[in-house]
């Protein structure tokens, strides 16, 4: 029986997972790398990094089932890889959450317009979109800029590794800001307004098309044997839908990783207005029976808010840390005992749109502990998303079935919080590698003839539902008030440092 390989180039780590026709996972594989800041508001990492994390995974995923029919591949969106003519690396990755393209944002909007910016692209500018990461190179890196022949998003750079091929797919071309949404391909107009030459972008193709093979020398690294397909692969939150089996448009996917998303299918390419939220290509092409598009309420600190307080804040190592903090934070009521968090440790999108908002935590006082300060930690992260929700349907009816994903989405205890502050039962998605599972999907059906969208509900399996309290969603729509006044009173605070200024 043939088997699939699905990898998810995440930005903490790189997951793989092997799995069947049925979807049933053989073998599962990650490899974590860092994210470089050498100066406050940047976020780099090395793409060598990602190829080497990259053959660790896959390794483990295939040690014991090494027969892969095809592979498939995902991965963050947003970030820039630039190379030169001989393909070597110009300048580490800059990801998503990079703050420094702020004054590069507000020059694409004025140079755009905002209102014809979303009405193409289907999102308001952003600091860490591809688009102004390379506005920021045209004018403060002009020296690097010049030099650069290909450009590249991070799944794409790890597919060019493996094929030599130089591609990539609407659903990840959306999230650059250089899209036409409607037309799900390259948006001549803001190519020529930005300045930006289309032969440095990659031609794109269907997420599920075979882009090309295995070759020799990337075989090697894997473990793998050479002339395997190789698929176009999507953006990992694209992929991730696909995992999660949420493909109608009455689901929401509320995904709790380093970044929080919630996400719902859409029928048509429909934009907000306000700029609130973002409306970017699926993985499936747009039929009749499947959703071109999906819209997405992003968070930009969720798990990655609980992680700095494991490692910023409390120094604690080994594989059984979130389960510690976990078992802290049971033992503490809804409400966290007074603490507020602000989980806005690298600005803030939906709905805030605000790349100069800030973490804070308060209300401490000397009665406060641990455990408090976790639960704080996560029910903050879940306010945020509530209000990214909030943004989200306000032009759509409410959900049927909301599933949660994503690392975070193990902790039971995060599971009923989320639960509570929605005020909807919760689903968890099983499987905490949802875009490696779609990125398996879209391997599987490059070589066979079948309906994605049924096939990827079929995959899809979930612990049973959790009800919200309705005395805790009370006591946190309550709370919610405080976290947004809280938010209007610390907006504007930036501490003057020197690394800041630069």
């Amino acid at each position: 029986m043939t088997n699939f390989l699905g990898i998810d180039l995440g930005t903490s780590s790189v997951k793989a997972v092997l799995v069947d026709k049925r979807g049933n996972a053989l073998g599962k594989g990650h490899s974590e790398y860092p994210i470089h800041a050498p100066q406050t508001g940047r976020a780099e990492q090395d793409p060598r990094d990602w190829w080497r994390g990259t053959a660790l995974a896959v390794r483990e995923a295939t040690s014991k089932q090494g027969d892969v029919g095809a592979i498939g591949i995902c991965g963050q969106m947003h970030g820039l890889v630039l190379l030169d003519e001989l393909g070597e690396v110009l300048h580490p990755a800059v990801i998503w959450p990079d703050q420094r393209s702020k004054k590069q944002v507000e020059e694409i909007t004025r140079l755009v317009g905002a209102e014809k910016l979303i009405s193409v692209t289907g999102s308001p500018a952003a600091t860490g979109f591809q688009a102004a990461t390379i506005r920021w190179f045209q004018g403060r890196a002009n020296e690097i800029w010049k030099r650069v022949k290909r450009i590249l998003l991070p799944k794409d750079y790890l597919r060019w590794q493996m094929t030599g091929v130089f591609a990539s797919d609407p659903s990840d071309g959306s999230g650059t800001l250089l899209l036409d949404g409607q037309r799900r391909d390259w948006s001549s107009l803001i190519l020529e307004i930005l300045e930006i030459d289309p032969d440095l972008l990659p031609p794109l193709q269907a997420s599920i098309t075979q882009a090309g093979e295995l070759t020799p020398g990337a075989a090697v690294e894997l473990g793998l044997k050479p002339g395997i397909p190789v698929i176009t692969g999507a953006a990992d939150t694209a992929s991730s839908l696909l995992g999660a089996g949420v493909t109608d448009p009455a689901d929401l996917l509320v995904n709790i990783s380093t970044g929080g998303q919630l996400i719902t299918p859409a029928q048509q390419f429909a934009v907000d207005e306000f700029g609130r939220t973002h409306t970017f290509c699926s993985a499936l092409e747009p039929t009749s029976r499947q959703a071109g598009w999906y819209k997405m309420g992003a968070t930009l600190s969720a798990g990655g808010s609980l992680r700095w307080l494991r490692e910023n804040v409390f120094g604690l190592i080994g594989e059984d840390a979130y389960d510690q903090m976990t078992a802290l934070a049971e033992q503490v009521q809804p409400g966290s005992g007074g603490l507020i968090f602000l989980p806005y440790l690298v600005g803030e999108r939906t709905p805030l749109m605000d790349p100069d908002a800030r973490g804070a935590m308060i209300g401490l006082t000397l009665k406060h502990s641990q455990g408090e300060m976790v639960r704080a930690v996560m029910e903050g992260v879940t306010f945020s998303l509530y209000e990214a929700y909030q943004a989200l349907i306000s032009s759509n009816d409410q959900p049927k079935r909301v599933i949660l994903s994503g690392g975070g989405a193990r902790s039971t205890l995060w599971q009923r919080i989320v639960a509570d502050v929605f005020g909807f039962p919760v689903q968890r998605l099983q499987t905490s590698e949802a875009s490696a599972l779609g990125a398996a999907l879209l391997g599987c059906a490059s070589l066979g003839s079948f309906e994605v969208g049924q096939t990827s509900r079929s995959w899809a399996k979930y612990d049973p539902p959790i009800d919200p309290s309705n005395a805790n969603t009370d006591r946190y729509q309550a709370l919610l008030e405080s976290f947004r006044q809280l938010y209007l009173n610390t907006r504007g605070y930036l501490f003057p440092t020197q690394e800041h200024s630069q």
